[in-house]
């Protein structure tokens, strides 16, 4: 049932439940009004017999005879409810009697009496009753309850139809909308109402939906025509050298070619191994952020630093800084800035620690030549050389500095780049500031 109330549209949904609801009231209305229907008519009956019977009761008081007309009908008895009118035995129970002597109605036989005790001219106490028959009053009843319903049911029936007449006229600019969105060519935008209202913010969170598109495909047009081109140049030396020593069976070239290929399998693995955790961070893959002591891993990151890389040092003015990221993250972040820094630098690198009440900070400085401010921008997208035969033969795949951004990035810190001190390159990783872990 659920899933047959879901597949319907709007426009039915709104209007069976707009009917439903109204059937409902109106028909709790119908009971009510049905409900009091009765007590209504017999208090219209008493409101008539009370108006004929004031003045009956002065006629009777003064002597006079009795004037009363239909419907109602005007009988004079004793005490006892004998008649003294002259008229026939009226009917009434002693208990009848007694109740219209205390001013209460008295219903019997299909009719409504009600009386009140007066004094005659000789004194003599005289019971002055008035009565009406109540023919047809069930049927009114019955059938006032039935038209009631059947009002109601109209009246749902108008409701639905007016509803779903309104809100197909109020659906209709959306379904052209849905239109115009199926017919738009690459690059086009929904033209946006005058009007100020619902249907022009759903139009632009339409254009603001299709520029996040566009943007995504580009990216992913990008990232995937730069990712065959890299992975092109590997595979196709590997192949080439494989080829040679195929072809050249001498042991030492093979020897050679073997360590070429070598080289170049370790350069594919790594740009693999990046392309996969730029992937995972597109996928929204974050672990949760826990303490990382930064002073500690900084010089961890420079003692795995290979052999006859430039001279580093490490300042610090505290002795521990914690940053809320991942241990992994943090490792990625340094050795690829570090990696990064001894492509360049001359013959020196400062690593500094620094930390404040809302943040932690790493600055790398190296000696090299820098980074030109037209290229500083772009440094961390993907697969960005500046030099891209230089980057190539350091090694570099071009992924390094755009996961230190991204990294970075998904943790709610930021990567800076600019020109230090010794006129090289300064990159800048700032996290946010997290409580110190467990045992500092």
């Amino acid at each position: 049932m659920i899933s047959w109330w879901r597949g319907r549209t709007l426009q039915a949904r709104i209007t069976v439940l707009a009917a439903t609801i109204t059937l409902c009231c109106l028909l709790g209305l119908a009971a009510l009004a049905a409900s009091n229907l009765s007590p209504l008519l017999i208090g219209s009956v008493d409101r008539e017999l009370s108006g004929a019977l004031g003045p009956a009761g002065a006629e009777v008081s003064a002597g006079r005879a009795l004037s009363g007309a239909a419907p109602v009908t005007l009988r004079v008895l004793d005490i006892a409810g004998t008649p003294v009118d002259g008229g026939t035995p009226t009917g009434l129970a002693p208990e009848d009697v007694s109740t219209l002597k205390a001013g209460q109605p008295v219903q019997r036989d299909g009719a409504r009496y009600l009386g009140t005790v007066v004094s005659a001219p000789d004194g003599a106490q005289r019971l002055v009753v008035a009565g009406a028959g109540l023919v047809g009053f069930a049927a009114a009843v019955h059938y006032g309850g039935v038209w009631l319903v059947v009002v109601a049911t109209i009246g749902a029936l108008v409701a639905g139809f007016a509803t779903w007449l309104v809100v197909r006229l109020s659906l209709r600019p959306v379904a052209r909308m849905r239109g115009s969105v199926r017919s738009l060519p690459p690059g086009a935008r929904l033209a946006l109402p005058d009007s100020h209202d619902e249907l022009r913010a759903l139009a632009e969170e339409f254009n603001a939906l299709l520029e996040r598109q566009e943007q995504a495909s580009d990216r992913l047009r990008r990232f995937t025509g730069d990712a065959a081109h890299e992975l092109r140049s590997p595979v196709a030396s590997i192949r080439v050298q494989a080829e040679v020593a195929v072809t050249n069976p001498d042991p030492e070239l093979s020897q050679e070619t073997l360590s070429d290929i070598l080289t170049e399998a370790e350069r594919l693995s790594s740009l693999l191994d990046g392309l996969l955790s730029l992937a995972r961070s597109d996928a929204g893959e974050v672990p949760p952020a826990s303490p990382v002591e930064l002073v500690s891993e900084v010089r961890a990151a420079v003692a795995r630093l290979p052999a006859g890389a430039p001279e580093t040092r490490v300042s610090t003015a505290v002795a521990q800084a914690w940053a809320a990221s991942a241990h992994a993250e943090v490792e990625l972040v340094l050795d690829n800035l570090l990696r990064n820094a001894c492509r360049y630098a001359r013959g020196q690198i400062v690593v500094s620690v620094l930390a404040s009440r809302s943040s932690v900070r790493v600055v790398v400085d190296d000696d090299g030549p820098g980074i030109a401010p037209e290229h500083r921008e772009k440094v961390f997208d993907r697969f960005y050389r500046i030099s891209d035969d230089r980057a190539r033969s350091s090694g570099g795949t071009g992924l390094g500095l755009a996961m230190v951004a991204e990294t970075v990035r998904r943790r709610g810190g930021r990567v800076q780049v600019s020109e230090s001190p010794d006129g090289g390159a300064r990159f800048v990783v700032v996290w946010r500031a997290a409580a110190a872990g467990p045992g500092s």
